[in-house]
């Protein structure tokens, strides 16, 4: 996997739209688009996101549970 074929400029991205949409939707690849050399913005494929937005929510559980176990706020099963 070469980073660097997934950062694209905004003059990229103007004049190459379509094309790169296809291609995100396509790899499931994340791009990223530079502005004056700095990034600027992500790209992602929809199911993608969805899906990275799904595990950040489980790991926010995971995380509050942790949180609970080490400050003894939890039950046991008995």
């Amino acid at each position: 996997m070469n980073i660097s074929s997934d950062i694209k400029s905004i003059s990229y991205l103007k004049s190459k739209a379509a094309d790169l949409l296809k291609r995100i939707n396509e790899t499931h690849r994340p791009v990223i688009i530079t502005q004056n050399g700095e990034p600027k913005a992500v790209l992602q494929d929809p199911k993608s996101f969805q899906d990275m937005r799904n595990a950040i929510g489980i790991l926010k559980i995971l995380s509050l549970a942790e949180n609970e176990i080490r400050t003894n706020r939890s039950m046991s099963n008995d």
